[in-house]
């Protein structure tokens, strides 16, 4: 199955000139979220791990199936204000301006090894500070998976310089 088959492109969205990869088609679809699923699972299987996390929104759609048949903790990295109890917060860098994701500081240990997983992997800022979160929380990244790489972007390939291990399922040239 190709998973590049169900991933609609919607042209100047959010904003002109820029071609979103959208994967409501992939979800909506059983077989090929089922596929998406197994090929993360299967990627997976390379590296050591204790949880799951995600980053908010549409990783969690993936993270938490995931999660789910792996039997690991999943963890949700929520955008600023979403989370009730004490966490950890990092800003980062958009094109557009800044923002800040957030973990709970109960969720991440000295000895977790995190797997994060994400729908789209684009500049890789988001990405990034993913990894710092875990980090700050004391635990490690064992890689990240991503469903699709816009490859032209160089997010993947800047988490690589840092030292990350990254996976991706599909590609497309990012606008």
């Amino acid at each position: 199955m190709n998973l590049k088959d169900y991933i609609r492109s919607i042209p100047d969205y959010p904003k002109k000139g820029i071609l979103f990869r959208d994967i409501t088609t992939l979800i909506k679809d059983e077989n090929a979220f089922e596929e998406t699923i197994n090929q993360i699972i299967e990627r997976s299987k390379k590296y050591d791990f204790t949880k799951i996390a995600a980053i908010e929104s549409r990783g969690f759609v993936f993270a938490s199936a995931v999660s789910f048949v792996l039997k690991k903790p999943f963890i949700m990295l929520r955008k600023k204000n979403k989370l009730p109890a004490d966490v950890h917060s990092v800003d980062f860098e958009l094109e557009y301006g800044t923002a800040t994701i957030e973990v709970h500081k109960d969720s991440i240990y000295e000895k977790d090894n995190v797997l994060i997983i994400d729908d789209l992997i684009a500049t890789g800022g988001t990405a990034e500070a993913a990894a710092k979160l875990v980090e700050l929380s004391k635990g490690k990244v064992a890689a990240f998976i991503f469903v699709i790489n816009l490859f032209d972007l160089s997010g993947s390939n800047n988490l690589e310089k840092k030292g990350y291990k990254v996976e991706n399922l599909i590609e497309f040239p990012g606008h």
